[in-house]
């Protein structure tokens, strides 16, 4: 077995630049999985030794620091216009014959270009501040529970880690079970919550679908290509892009074009799109942090990553992209529509992921073989990029409402929390979340990377439907964003706690209790002032809200500034400077060298006449502010009370429809009548059978010499009166059978 960290350098035809060399300090990115395992490792021993401090918090916060400043490292160190593969061991090196497709290399080695750059520096920066945000949030479980909740938060940055950099798809593919694994440990934290299991049991179950697809991809790619390597796979898919491009799939076996087609449905499940995005909304059982690392920038994008680092395959293939498209833009909308109805402000955060992923799929479905510009595949990515920031942002800011209120989350039962002493950077926090995410114009990064999607819909002349459906998620997007901020932070102030004891004047731990000391003063005053509001009405008595600490406040305001500082990819160019020498930039520009469309430069749809990259700067700008005005009108304007709004008068106008996205479309009860209660009926059934039947005649073979040697045991007792009146029977039968024969 060799070890070591020698660099690799990929041939340009695989990475879609120019040139050889070897890339310096790729090399380091070795070091990050054995800085999360380590942190990982290191929380096991603290729970082994009984630790009751902050220590695995503190400690897995410095570990996954230090790999995010490796990433950096090697982005800084990094020539765009090359990919290197940082090499640490040999992991499966097997052959079974000298021809091609008779051996099987995959190395715990990382493919490094652009792409995975772009993907870690998110996922190891906002991993660094979600840990520091829950070394105060978990903090009511300092101990056993404590250590369990970072060692599996760390191994799930080791397995993202695995997943993204991998440089081939058996260690894709170790990294994709990683975080499945985590996800279910990090759900079902609480589990002796019975809501909480079944969440964790239905992500883990639910992914399983999507994982047989990707296994069955990577299967069939060994089984086409002779390689699991991107390297290798770049550049022997590189022809079939040529045939696509000049629109003759007929040129391509299907056996290629179903790659892309069983990859997609991994993508999908993990990345919770129809039908298979049922078990993201329940992942609000885990806590908050858990919701913000799972939700904002790493377990569902993967599936967003895989696309797009799989791009050159899905080009390829004549359905894959157009079904990405469409599947992208349905379950944008449905999620929207039922984040509209809900009242739970974790779980309209959850349908909004639901939905921003599907627009995140919908900008690279909207792509074809014959685009000419590879930046046009940084549109999705872009996305994926600034959501990262505002939904983390956005569920860390509901957390710190949930820490604080006893685990409250009705917004029904919540308003003017930003104006409550000790929540200005929570509610500002929530605002700056809420303008990204309805793509506020020209101020918000949200709003230059959804503009590129919709924009890239239309440019597509195949896809205006998908723009249309993409435009209306958006405003449905401004509205029931706005809704969560007008109900819950600004209006009347008012509130009632949840039903959790931690958040309770009798919590014991030192977090909260200093919380309680350094706020009394305030709390006071905020219960002198809920007196005229009718707050004893509503039952809270006695409890007084405590604000968050230093730990969380800090987190918050980094990604307030980030959302911000997020908008400067895209007037520099970053983003889509770095997708064109990924693998993504690959499949449009060319196999060997950027073929051109066939008649020179690419189709171009217009919007209603217009460029669709000029005019989508206003139409998306009034889109956002419809939204928003109607939030405005229906859950501020003139509202006196939180459980109540002007909103309320629309229910009887709108009938079952709002009943109906209420109760999420029923889905989750279509799923159960059709797909679960049938398997379980089956299942017993079987179980009968097996029971009855099978057990049944085994049982049956073996009774049978029992009951005979049960029979012939009274002969064999060694009682010799007993064998003497055996004879004598024997002798009277056999006399009488002779007397019977004689007649």
């Amino acid at each position: 077995m060799a070890y070591g960290l020698d660099i690799l350098t990929i041939a340009s035809g695989a990475a879609g630049g120019s040139g050889g060399g070897v890339v310096e300090g790729a090399s380091a990115t070795l070091l990050v999985p054995v800085l999360t395992a380590g942190a990982s490792a290191l929380c096991g021993v603290l729970a082994i030794m009984r630790n009751k401090s902050k220590a695995p918090a503190f400690a897995s916060v410095a570990l996954i620091g230090a790999a995010f400043l490796a990433i950096l490292y090697t982005y800084l160190n990094h020539d765009a216009s090359k990919a290197a593969v940082a090499h640490g061991f040999d992991w499966f090196n097997l052959a079974w014959g000298t021809e091609s497709g008779q051996r099987l290399v995959a190395g715990f080695s990382f493919y490094i270009d652009s792409l995975t750059l772009l993907w870690m520096l998110f996922v190891t920066g906002l991993a660094t501040l979600i840990a520091l945000y829950g070394s105060e949030y978990m903090s009511h479980d300092v101990g056993p529970g404590y250590c369990r909740f970072f060692a599996a938060f760390t191994l799930f940055v080791f397995s993202m880690s695995c997943l993204v950099m991998a440089d081939n798809l058996v260690l894709l593919y170790l990294g994709w079970e990683g975080v499945g694994l985590c996800s279910y440990l990090l759900i079902g934290y609480f589990y002796k919550k019975p809501s909480a299991v079944a969440a964790a049991k239905k992500a883990f179950i639910v992914n399983r679908i999507g994982d047989l697809g990707l296994a069955l991809g990577v299967w069939m790619a060994f089984v086409q290509f002779g390689t699991v390597e991107y390297a290798a796979l770049f550049e022997k898919v590189g022809p079939f892009i040529e045939h696509a491009k000049a629109g003759r799939f007929d040129l391509i076996p299907w056996q290629v074009e179903a790659i892309a087609l069983l990859l997609m449905v991994g993508a999908f499940g993990k990345s919770a799109q129809l039908p298979l995005y049922v078990w993201l909304p329940d992942a609000m059982e885990g806590p908050t942090p858990v919701s913000a690392l799972i939700h904002a920038a790493t377990m569902v994008t993967a599936g967003v990553y895989l696309v797009a680092r799989m791009l050159p395959f899905f080009v390829v293939s004549e359905y894959a992209l157009p079904i990405v498209a469409w599947v992208g833009c349905l379950t944008a909308l449905l999620a929207a529509t039922i984040g509209m109805a809900q009242f739970d402000i974790k779980r309209i955060m959850a349908y909004s992921t639901v939905s921003q992923l599907g627009y995140m799929f919908a900008g690279l479905g909207v792509l074809t073989a014959a685009t000419s510009d590879p930046a046009a595949a940084a549109a999705g990515p872009y996305h994926v990029f600034t959501h990262a920031f505002f939904k983390a942002l956005l569920f860390l800011s509901c957390g710190a409402v949930m820490h604080g209120f006893a685990g409250q989350l009705d917004l029904r039962k919540l308003s003017g929390v930003m104006f409550m002493p000790g929540w200005r950077i929570v509610g500002l926090g929530m605002l700056v979340g809420c303008l990204n995410l309805a793509g506020f114009p020209l101020i918000t990064a949200g709003f230059f990377s959804k503009d590129m999607i919709l924009a890239e819909a239309f440019v597509n002349p195949h896809t205006h439907a998908v723009g249309w459906l993409l435009l209306l998620t958006a405003g449905l997007t401004a509205y029931y964003t706005f809704r969560v901020f007008f109900r819950v932070f600004v209006g009347p102030q008012h509130f009632e706690p949840g039903d959790e004891p931690h958040g309770h004047d009798d919590h014991s731990h030192d977090q909260h209790t200093t919380h309680h000391t350094a706020h009394s003063t305030h709390a006071d005053r905020a219960h002198d002032e809920s007196a005229s509001r009718g707050a004893h009405a509503h039952g809270h008595g006695d409890f007084h809200p405590h604000p968050p600490g230093w730990a969380i406040n800090t987190v918050l305001a980094i990604l307030s500034v980030g959302c911000f500082v997020a908008i400067v990819p895209y007037f520099v160019k970053w983003v889509p400077g770095i997708i064109e020498h990924s693998s993504a930039g690959l499949a449009l520009a060319g196999g060997h060298g950027g073929l051109a469309a066939e008649g020179g430069g690419h189709a171009h749809g217009t919007f209603l006449g217009f460029d669709p990259h000029a005019v989508m700067y206003y139409v998306s700008a009034v889109i956002g502010f419809v939204g928003i005005g109607v939030a405005f009108v229906l859950h501020y304007a003139g509202r006196t009370t939180a459980a109540t709004s002007k909103a309320d008068a629309l229910l009887p106008v709108l009938g079952p429809i709002a009943r109906w996205a209420q109760g999420k479309w029923y889905v989750d009860e279509l799923y159960d009548a059709v797909i679960r209660v049938p398997l379980w009926v089956l299942a017993h059934v079987l179980h009968l059978i097996d029971k009855l039947l099978v057990d049944g005649l085994v049982n049956a073979a073996g009774a049978m010499p029992r009951a005979g040697g049960w029979g012939l045991r009274p002969t064999q007792q060694g009682q010799m009166h007993g064998y003497a009146a055996g004879m004598l029977a024997g002798v009277a039968l056999l006399v009488l059978i002779g007397l019977m024969i004689v007649q």
